[in-house]
Order: C-alpha cells, then sequence, then structure tokens
C-alpha cells in the first residue's frame, strides 16, 4: 500500500500537468482568435470612419494630382535640358540636382510665405487647403523628375534622333517615339514620384494644417497618433498606406504589360 502512494502521486501529478498544458494551449488558442478578431475589427471599423476615409481620400487626391503635374513638367524640362545647350546649362543641372535633395520642410515653408494671407499668392486662398497641399508636393517632385528623366535622356535620346534621321522621320515622329522608347523609364520616374508624394509629411503638414476631414492625410494622421502615444494604430495606419500604394503601383503594372502584349 505505501509503494503504491508515490505512483498514484505520480499518475495525479501527470493528470494535473496534462490538464495545464491543455488549458494554456486553449488560452493560446483563444488568444490567437481574439486577436484576428480584433484585426478584423479594427479594420472593419477604419473603413467605416469617416475621418480616416477622408483621409484616404485627401491622402491619394493629393498623390495622383501633385505626381501627374510633376510628371508633366518633369518630362518637359529633362527632355528639353538634354536636347538644347544654352549658357549656363551646367549650372542649371547642379541647381536642380541640388533641388532633389531639398527638405521638404523648406518646400513647405516657401510655398507656405507665398500662400499666407500677406503672401504673393495670398489672393487665391489655397493656404489649408488640397490645392496648396498640391502645388508644395509639386515643388518637390518636380526637381526629382527633371533630373531623373534627364540622366535617362541623356543615355538613350541620341541614339534614338539618329535612328528617326536615318528613317527621314519628322520632328514630332522623333518626339514621338522618343517618348515611346523612354516609356519605361518614364513610367518608373513616375511610380518614384508617386512614392514621394504619397508619403510626404513635411510640407503637407505646414501647407495643409493637418485640419480633420478636410486637409488631414494618412501621414499627418500617423505623426498625430504617434505624438498621442498610440503606436499600434498608427503602424496599423501605415500598413494600410503601404497595401494601398501596392495596388495601384500593381495596376499600373498590370495595364503597362496589357499595352505592350497589345
Amino acid at each position: 500500500m505505501a509503494q503504491k502512494l508515490p505512483a498514484a502521486g505520480r499518475c495525479g501529478k501527470s493528470a494535473d500537468d496534462s490538464d495545464s498544458a491543455d488549458d494554456s494551449d486553449s488560452a493560446d488558442d483563444s488568444d490567437s482568435v481574439d486577436d484576428m478578431d480584433g484585426i478584423i475589427n479594427w479594420i472593419t471599423e477604419c473603413f467605416s470612419d469617416p475621418a480616416i476615409l477622408s483621409a484616404i481620400k485627401v491622402t491619394f487626391q493629393m498623390a495622383i494630382f501633385s505626381c501627374a503635374f510633376s510628371s508633366i513638367l518633369g518630362i518637359i524640362f529633362g527632355l528639353l535640358l538634354e536636347r538644347f545647350d544654352f549658357p549656363g546649362k551646367k549650372i542649371i543641372i547642379r541647381i536642380n540636382r541640388t533641388l532633389m535633395g531639398m527638405p521638404p520642410v523648406v518646400a513647405g515653408l516657401i510655398v507656405y510665405m507665398l500662400l499666407m494671407r500677406r503672401g504673393p499668392l495670398g489672393s487665391l486662398g489655397w493656404l489649408f487647403t488640397i490645392k496648396g497641399m498640391i502645388v508644395a508636393q509639386t515643388l518637390i517632385i518636380t526637381p526629382i523628375m527633371t533630373g531623373m528623366i534627364h540622366q535617362h535622356a541623356v543615355s538613350k535620346a541620341p541614339a534614338i534622333r539618329e535612328f528617326c534621321r536615318t528613317m527621314g522621320a519628322s520632328p514630332m515622329q522623333t518626339n514621338m517615339t522618343l517618348l515611346k522608347e523612354m516609356r519605361h523609364d518614364i513610367y518608373f520616374c513616375m511610380v518614384t514620384g508617386f512614392g514621394r508624394a504619397i508619403s510626404e509629411v513635411g510640407s503637407v503638414m505646414l501647407v495643409g494644417g493637418n485640419i480633420k476631414d478636410s486637409t488631414r492625410t494618412m501621414t499627418t494622421a500617423i505623426s498625430l497618433l504617434k505624438s498621442q502615444g498610440i503606436f499600434t494604430e498608427g503602424i496599423a495606419l501605415g500598413v494600410v498606406l503601404l497595401v494601398m500604394a501596392f495596388v495601384i503601383q500593381w495596376l499600373c503594372d498590370f495595364l503597362q504589360r496589357g499595352e505592350e502584349k497589345a
């Protein structure tokens, strides 16, 4: 009898350990389910919250328009810099390369001073509006687009123009051929400009004012959440921003492949 007690004790301990392990596994599974439910609920709340939807709308509205304007200006200026020789050309190229690294806060301050009530463009009333934010973003992105287009054109345009000349193409046909042959480089420049526009904080904070339901973007919302110590929602908004940017660029790639096949 005395010898059976330890065995019984061991069996009892093993059963307790098994029950404890089962409880622990159940608790872990429950925590995982709760975490997943929490993430799903948070995503649902995000896309049903008017403030977040407004921030998403403002972000992409600002990024798309500023990228479009910068692309048009950057392509024109970049190709003109490559095509023509004139006094001071090297200085202009160096100035443009310097502006490619211009701090966004400096660009925002310049636009703020131009658009403020006492500024030269104060009568437009664009300060603390999306239009003013687009102006600031265009000022930042255009030198980047110009420098990249110029660099690609320097390496490709002379050979393309020479080929068109031997084929007897007109100036208009030559320019269209140049744009067609450089479309991949132009597309890469536009993607770079869009990425810069969608991730900007400093200039849009100065010019836009981070006004809720008006000029607040996803990046300025993340900055506000960080200042309030709400890091989890800030990271989640950042993930949403990256996913949406990925989807837009994937659609652009898909359309570009479809155009090439056609």
